[in-house]
């Protein structure tokens, strides 16, 4: 597939890949999240990406919303420790509806206290639900372990208190703050050509004032493992271990992301599917995951069981574990792990709003993406001592933080 780029002279940045299908998706994505939040302000990335719909100076937050809606379009948005999106999936024929939208609540969005007030219960509602569902809490718990004292280990949803005492101007500080035009990536996914998509880009964005960022991130470098059990009274024990990864930039992100795929990704032929679940049927729930920030990662594993098995689930893992740092993989078995990577990939690139995404993501973080043929070949070349030593690296278990609640 084809991606074709330019910069706006304000700083923005803007990638397009034509697709032939009567659905497109565009977004824009933002390269600000809850670790760029000072602590008085933990939780306002994640409350701006729920109040930037409530009004600007020409809509209502019902006319906001029926806005695609009326023409079969739908518009979301998502926060993380380190961006913001704003996306949609629409019509072809509503290109310029949609893009036109995106410009107006983020350029001109009012956030009257009245919607505030009504989105702050919204938003609280949200963090007793997920303190609700152990299996998603013990994940933020577990980084608010592993990054104890820095941004990074903050909730994105922020506590009742805070996200209570939000008010119009914290949001405005914030996003003067926060929102530069040259950490900004507008992507788009359609049947559009890109002289078009570049044109309605200029057009509605123009207007935004070039806003650029120089200082950098408040860098995390003193990670000391953890251990930590909670007592939560739940039916099953749930476990997660884990520890510090390698960063995007790292020349061995790839190998590891092989490495993730082959010890509990989300095949079913994964090792550890196969050990605790399909030899021994102890767990339902269970997966290995690496997630690359830009100075430093994250690479875990977790799995639920019944109390009286979580020994010997961690027995088994260990196991596993020790096979991959000590046990090289035959040429059959690395071929095979190359090549389901592979498919994988190849089968994401077919949800195109998942790509629109991708690419908005890599071009912010990158300036570039790779062509699926660059990153084949970037795999083909992984060899199984690569993946010893990376197994070696992240997976020592002097090096692995543990948090268990039963």
């Amino acid at each position: 597939m084809d991606y074709t780029s330019m910069t706006l002279p304000n700083g923005i940045r803007l990638i397009h890949a034509s697709v032939d299908s009567p659905v497109a998706h565009c977004g824009v994505v933002i390269n600000t999240g809850s670790r760029d939040e000072n602590p008085d302000e933990q939780g306002m990335a994640h409350f701006i990406e729920h109040t930037i719909f409530k009004g600007t100076t020409r809509r209502k937050a019902y006319h906001i919303i029926s806005r695609l809606e009326d023409v079969g379009g739908e518009m979301n948005a998502y926060t993380s420790k380190e961006e913001t999106a704003i996306h949609a999936s629409f019509l072809c024929e509503y290109y310029e509806r949609t893009i036109e939208l995106f410009s107006d609540i983020l350029i001109d969005s009012t956030f009257p206290e009245k919607e505030l007030k009504k989105e702050q219960e919204v938003i609280i509602d949200e963090i007793n639900s997920y303190n609700d569902t152990p299996s998603e809490l013990i994940f933020d718990e577990f980084e608010e372990l592993m990054y104890e004292g820095h941004p990074m280990g903050r909730n994105i949803l922020g506590t009742p208190e805070l996200v209570r005492s939000f008010q119009t101007v914290d949001i405005r500080r914030f996003m003067a703050e926060n929102y530069h035009t040259n950490q900004m990536v507008i992507c788009s996914v359609g049947n559009i050509t890109a002289k078009k998509f570049f044109h309605l880009a200029h057009r509605y964005f123009e207007r935004l004032k070039t806003s650029l960022r120089h200082d950098r991130r408040s860098r995390f470098s003193d990670y000391q493992p953890k251990q930590k059990t909670v007592e939560k009274g739940t039916f099953q024990a749930h476990c997660i271990l884990g520890g510090e990864a390698f960063d995007v930039h790292h020349p061995d992100r790839l190998p590891l992301v092989l490495l993730n795929s082959i010890l509990g990704g989300q095949s079913g032929n994964s090792r550890l599917n196969l050990s605790l679940r399909e030899r021994n049927g102890i767990a339902y729930n269970l997966e290995s995951s690496y997630t690359a920030y830009t100075d430093t990662g994250t690479f875990t594993i977790y799995f639920g069981t019944d109390p009286e098995n979580l020994d010997r689930a961690l027995t088994l893992i260990d196991r596993e574990i020790k096979l991959l740092q000590h046990k090289a993989l035959g040429e059959i078995q690395l071929s095979k792990a190359r090549k389901q990577l592979i498919g994988q990939l190849a089968m994401s690139q077919e949800n195109h709003e998942d790509l629109m995404l991708a690419i908005g993501k890599s071009m912010l973080v990158f300036n570039k993406v790779e062509s699926l043929e660059e990153i084949y070949k970037r795999i083909s070349q992984v060899t199984a001592g690569q993946l010893m030593e990376v197994a070696n690296r992240i997976l020592e278990p002097q090096n692995l933080s543990c948090l268990i609640y039963k």
